[in-house]
């Protein structure tokens, strides 16, 4: 087996260890360029690569045209909605992903969060840290009703953490599984009701066109003055400049957020000034155990789809299927 990987995954450029060992002894040649890139930077580094073990880069139909070796795409992680999936297959490039790898770590960060903001932690932290020792009144999680947008493999590991917490959990999904809601006590609701109803609502829908902000000033509107936004997802499905001005007012009580858009964000951006957020630096993947349990799928996805066998986790099977 022989090409060059280029890889942006910063995460897999310093910490791949045994993983990025592999990869050589099977007689690839890595070369790292800690992203995510820009397209024209993209561009410029794929050229000569079969592969990219890839970060949060914009994989568009320019980036495709231009880099005429790419075979494969191996994301680390799950989202890939910085990938032109139609664009890839038109090319005939491999997108493969590591579902089922990041599940239980977002779900403690969404409840770090959750417990953050609630409990007023970085407050307290900052104010004893300062020498003073206030009297702190804050929110509660135990008992409180949580709603979930969005219940694949993620929202199902924070309802499970919720019913430690004797929390009601409603959730809104499509393409939710009923039997599996219906066994773990989940109620499943319109978006409206869950905004409506929750002291929490928590954000794990996959970033698409139709779900683009998709908590914006109305929806915003909806939720108590109470309540808390809390996100371990992705910052665009949420309208960042309308939850500014929600926390800002009042409207909502605060937000846990991981993720913004855009990342990272830019000096001055008016939600870093505000004192009811909690932020992490999308950083809810990156368990010790987790980081290397990806780095290895991101191997085991190279090798299969570069030796020529079938991906398991494969995203755009049209592409196998053309050259089978």
């Amino acid at each position: 087996m022989e090409g060059t990987v280029l890889v942006t995954a910063a995460v897999f450029v310093e910490r791949g260890g045994e993983a990025k060992a592999r990869l050589e002894a099977a007689g690839l040649t890595l070369k790292p360029a800690a992203g995510p890139l820009s397209e024209e930077t993209l561009i410029e580094q794929l050229q000569g690569c079969v592969a990219v073990i890839a970060s949060m880069d914009p994989y568009t139909e320019r980036v495709f045209a231009a880099c005429p070796d790419l075979k494969v795409i191996a994301r680390w992680g799950i989202g890939y909605d910085s990938v032109d999936v139609a664009a890839a297959t038109r090319h005939g490039v491999m997108l493969i992903n590591t579902p089922g790898t990041v599940t239980e770590a977002v779900a403690d960060m969404t409840f770090a969060l959750m417990l953050g903001v609630a409990r007023r932690l970085p407050y307290c932290d900052a104010a004893v840290r300062s020498g003073e020792w206030p009297t702190v009144y804050s929110g509660q999680v135990f008992g409180k009703t949580l709603g979930l947008v969005g219940f694949g493999q993620i929202g199902q590991a924070v309802a499970r953490r919720a019913a430690g917490f004797s929390m009601r959990v409603l959730a809104t999904d499509p393409c939710a599984d009923t039997a599996v809601a219906r066994a773990m006590g989940v109620e499943l609701a319109t978006l409206e009701q869950v905004l409506r109803e929750s002291d929490f609502v928590s954000l794990h829908a996959t970033l698409c066109a139709e779900t683009r902000r998709m908590i914006g000033a109305e929806q915003l509107s909806w939720m108590k003055p109470s309540a808390y936004l809390i996100n371990a997802g992705r910052g665009g499905l949420v309208d960042q400049e309308a939850l500014t001005e929600a926390l800002r007012n009042g409207s909502i009580a605060g937000a846990g957020l991981d993720v913004l858009d855009p990342e990272p964000p830019a000096p001055g951006e008016p939600i870093l000034e505000l004192p009811n957020v909690v932020f992490t630096p999308h950083c809810s993947s990156f368990t010790h155990d987790t980081v290397a349990l990806v780095n290895n799928r991101v191997a085991d996805n190279l090798l299969e789809a570069l030796s020529g066998h079938r991906p398991r986790f494969l995203v755009n099977a049209e592409v196998w299927e053309a050259r089978s």
